[in-house]
């Protein structure tokens, strides 16, 4: 029996023993557990518990121009956070606060009265609300820095660069299509809360700064752009015009260095302006592009052989009936020459060139020129245009879309194709950024110029090119555009716009565009001018014409682009208003003589005015003045009444106002 109970002791205390160490194994691999496998998820499930994180705007990279001016920038404002629970008389700080926010009393008050122990007042505040708030002394009431997006110029160049929302993403334009990379990591506003949840005084809050985003440099240039602009609303005014468009590029590498749209509106306060306006016409819209396609069926027909230069075509009068319609012509032609065709804009002619051609190869040779296609350019929104398959066309329909009727294109896919004609026959994708930098500047991606394909060889661009010339000469369709001193390359257009609601043909309203080259021979520019539902005159040549030219003349001299010949002009004097820079001196020039431009015209005294004024005195002049900087002019060479010489270096320097 004793045996039995030492026996029974050992297996009990073997037990317990063993138990304990059971228990103490489970009880450390809990704890290894716990403080090695879960620890960094236990650690931020902590965090969350006794934390709570306020996100904060994140800041955007800068957007510059091609010479580095800034057009986008993010600024540091101060937002108005409470403390409910440090607020010792709500009612009192709601009456105070609510005149200076511009907010209801009875609105704030009810923030004030929350359970929370941080509440937003209003966010992005100018200095002198800030300055006024602080000036109440009132406890419970703090600040924090937080960015604003801000647009230096306003108005220029606003379909391309966008805006941003409040949160800050982008909405529209470059903004938008390169919101991930200009917009940086979020910052955070950290405050403490107590075992039970509840959030604790912000004394000791951590402010966790975001980093800012990447910088964009564009192809766009401020001063052509701004050039553009100008002249495609007084274009717009004049005609008493519903909108217009224009664009600016190099044709030999697809640079855009202007992208215009009028109306416009203002990037710092886009809700002041409808939605309709927001929308990048250049890009988003598409239209029937009329007689600026005989560019295209000229090209493909000569490329194919079908025709020769020097053949001609019986235009038969002005009246000629295909598929059972009669095609007009505005004046009644008898034989033409293939340049004439072009020069004259007859109808009859090109269709009857097309109908050489045939459809399959006209076609074809559409696709290659990018129609019915996007572009590729680097901006949201951009539409295909429309140009239905060959193999669905009646004869009629290749007559009309022969001189650009039946299909639709985009302003930048015009201005890509007629860039292809320029450049010796290859089609470019146009882009708008250049660059992408980080904040010290190092370049994280360059975009350098991609050529799509040929679409025509490069003597079949330069025969099209010298037909071209003639439009812009007299007796062309397009004298308007001529260019003082420069050989012009164009073409007219004039389309009648299909009506929404009887889906035929409208009988008032049109779009009337030129489009082309300069110089003629060596091309630095292509421009485009497309002004829609004009109510002066229907015709490309009379109302967009004149605009292609002041923006081609004024770019060209802006770029110190050499004339093909020697220009003379009189001076004009220039109209200073009250407020502008008193005068422009110069050396007395008599009644009636002549000066020559780059040798004879007095340096003007630009100093003091704005770039705007320094632009106009130039095309008012005839001046070739290279631009420094951006802001108030301080500096000039040569000096005010100086004569200006040939091999004279002209520049004007600019700063930043204080």
């Amino acid at each position: 029996m004793r045996y039995d109970a030492e026996k029974w002791i050992t297996l009990r205390i073997r037990f317990i023993g063993g138990f304990f160490v059971l228990l103490f194994v489970l009880t450390a691999s809990r704890a290894f557990y716990l403080q090695v496998v879960k620890r960094d998820y236990l650690l931020k499930l902590a965090d969350r518990q006794h934390q709570k994180i306020v996100p904060l705007t994140p800041a955007r990279g800068t957007i510059y121009d091609a010479n580095g001016a800034a057009l986008a920038v993010s600024v540091e404002m101060d937002s108005c956070y409470a403390e409910p629970k440090s607020v010792e008389d709500i009612n009192d700080a709601a009456v105070k606060l609510a005149p200076v926010l511009g907010m209801p009393k009875e609105t704030l008050h009810k923030k004030l009265q929350g359970n929370k122990n941080f509440v937003w007042l209003q966010r992005r505040l100018t200095p002198d609300v800030v300055k006024r708030i602080k000036a109440l002394e009132l406890d419970g009431i703090g600040f924090v820095k937080e960015t604003k997006r801000f647009y230096p110029n306003s108005e220029i160049a606003s379909h391309v660069i966008g805006f941003t929302g409040l949160d800050p993403e982008g909405l529209e334009g470059v903004e938008k299509r390169y919101d991930s990379t200009i917009l940086g990591g979020t910052g955070y506003l950290v405050t403490e809360r107590d075992a039970l949840g509840r959030d604790v005084a912000l004394k000791g809050t951590v402010v966790q700064n975001g980093a800012k985003g990447h910088n964009v440099t564009l192809t766009l240039d401020k001063n052509i752009q701004y050039i553009t602009e100008k002249e495609l609303a007084k274009a717009v005014d004049k005609s008493g015009a519903k909108a217009g468009t224009a664009i600016v590029m190099d044709p030999h590498t697809g640079r855009v260095l202007a992208m215009a749209n009028y109306p416009t509106f203002n990037l710092n306060m886009p809700a002041s302006s409808p939605p309709a306006l927001w929308r990048n016409r250049a890009v988003a819209d598409s239209y029937e592009p009329g007689s600026t396609f005989k560019v295209f069926l000229i090209a493909a027909a000569l490329d194919e052989k079908v025709i020769r230069a020097t053949d001609g075509v019986n235009c038969e009068g002005g009246s000629f009936s295909i598929g059972g319609r009669v095609i007009h012509d505005t004046h009644k032609y008898g034989r033409l020459s293939i340049a004439e065709v072009l020069k004259f804009s007859s109808n009859i002619g090109a269709a009857k060139i097309g109908n050489r051609l045939g459809p399959s190869r006209l076609y074809a040779y559409l696709k290659n020129f990018g129609i019915g296609e996007r572009s590729g350019i680097d901006l949201p929104g951009e539409v295909n245009g429309n140009l239905r398959q060959a193999s669905k066309w009646y004869p009629i329909d290749l007559a009309t879309v022969s001189f650009g009727q039946g299909v639709t294109a985009s302003s930048i896919q015009l201005a890509a194709a007629f860039s292809a004609i320029a450049n010796g026959g290859v089609l470019m994708r146009p882009y708008m950024v250049e660059k992408i930098t980080d904040n010290e500047g190092n370049v994280v991606s360059a975009v350098e110029p991609q050529p799509r394909h040929r679409v025509v060889s490069t003597e079949t661009a330069k025969a099209v090119a010298r037909m071209m010339e003639g439009v812009a000469v007299e007796g062309g369709t397009g004298t308007n555009a001529a260019v003082e001193g420069y050989r012009v390359a164009g073409k007219t257009g004039t389309a009648q716009k299909v009506d929404p609601v009887t889906r035929g043909y409208s009988l008032t309203k049109r779009t009337a565009s030129f489009i082309g080259f300069v110089p003629a021979d060596r091309p630095r520019l292509t421009i485009l001018v497309m002004i829609d539902e004009p109510k002066t005159s229907p015709y490309g040549g009379v109302v967009a014409a004149p605009a292609f030219s002041a923006i081609a003349l004024q770019s060209l001299c802006y770029l110190k682009v050499p004339p093909d010949s020697i220009v003379r002009s009189k001076p004009q004097a220039l109209d200073v208003k009250a407020g502008q820079p008193s005068a422009v001196q110069e050396a007395p020039v008599a009644e009636g003589t002549i000066a020559e431009a780059g040798e004879g015209v007095a340096m003007p005294n630009f100093r003091g005015m704005s770039m705007r004024q320094a632009l106009k005195v130039m095309e008012e002049r005839g001046l070739n003045v290279r631009l420094l900087g951006s802001g108030k002019a301080v500096e000039q060479s040569p000096v005010p009444g100086q004569r200006i010489g040939p091999s004279d270096q002209v520049w004007v320097k600019f700063v930043p106002s204080a």
